[in-house]
């Protein structure tokens, strides 16, 4: 999974998971013209310029959580997807079970405002 923007902490990605978003309502145009560009889920995602593409609209949000930290990415050209990334200063072997675990649970309180979302995609899944 790429990561996009540029991220505070440059460790490692250790795990990841893809959350589906719900499909937001139609906009409703008063005027012809282009739609507005998308708005972000969660009221915490900040613009989080990608350097070899100013054109491109990513929002992140980072937290440190003791050793680790999560980092929630959306890019507004893939609307649907929302990505959460652990990152950890390891290199040399997989995160153990407790700490997957502790990962997702991480993820599922910064998402709470959304309600329970579909898993697109995780490595590793707990």
């Amino acid at each position: 999974m790429p990561s996009l923007g540029a991220p505070r902490s440059h460790w490692p990605v250790v795990a990841w998971i893809r959350l589906k978003l719900p499909i937001p309502p139609p906009v409703i145009m008063l005027m012809p013209g282009l739609p507005p560009p998308p708005i972000p889920p969660l009221d915490i995602l900040v613009p989080n310029p990608v350097t070899t593409d100013p054109r491109k609209r990513v929002f992140a949000y980072e937290e440190e959580r003791g050793s680790w930290v999560v980092r929630l990415v959306w890019d507004a050209d893939d609307p649907d997807i929302l990505e959460a990334e652990c990152r950890e200063p390891i290199y040399d072997r997989r995160l153990s079970r407790e700490q997957v675990a502790e990962f997702w649970a991480a993820v599922k309180q910064l998402i709470a405002p959304l309600g329970p979302l579909a898993v697109d995609g995780a490595d590793p899944r707990p």
